[in-house]
C-alpha cells in the first residue's frame, strides 16, 4: 500500500543519494550544482537515518525475553570462527 505523501521510500532515497555521490565525485560539476547536490544529499541522509532509527526502534520493541516484552538494542550475531578452547582438546 502506497503512502499518500510524496516522500520517496528508503530504497529510492538511498539510490538517489548514491547517484548524487557518483556525480559529485566525477569532478565535472559547477560549484553551484555541487552545492545543490550537497543540500539534496544532506536531506536524503537525514531521511534515511530517521528511517533506520525507526526500524531499529521497532526491532527493540519486538524483542521478547522470558515472556516479557523488553527493549534490547539490536545487534547482529557475531560469527565465532575460532575453535572453542574447551572443544579443541576433545
Amino acid at each position: 500500500m502506497k503512502t499518500p505523501d510524496k516522500q520517496p521510500g528508503f530504497e529510492k532515497s538511498l539510490e538517489r543519494l548514491e547517484a548524487i555521490v557518483q556525480e559529485m565525485e566525477s569532478g565535472t560539476m559547477s560549484l553551484d550544482k555541487m552545492m545543490k547536490h550537497f543540500e539534496e544529499g544532506m536531506g536524503l541522509v537525514k531521511f534515511c537515518s530517521e528511517k533506520l532509527n525507526e526500524v531499529e526502534h521497532k526491532i527493540e520493541i519486538l524483542v521478547k525475553k522470558n515472556g516479557q516484552m523488553t527493549a534490547e538494542p539490536f545487534a547482529a550475531p557475531e560469527a565465532d570462527t575460532a575453535p572453542d578452547k574447551e572443544t579443541e582438546n576433545i
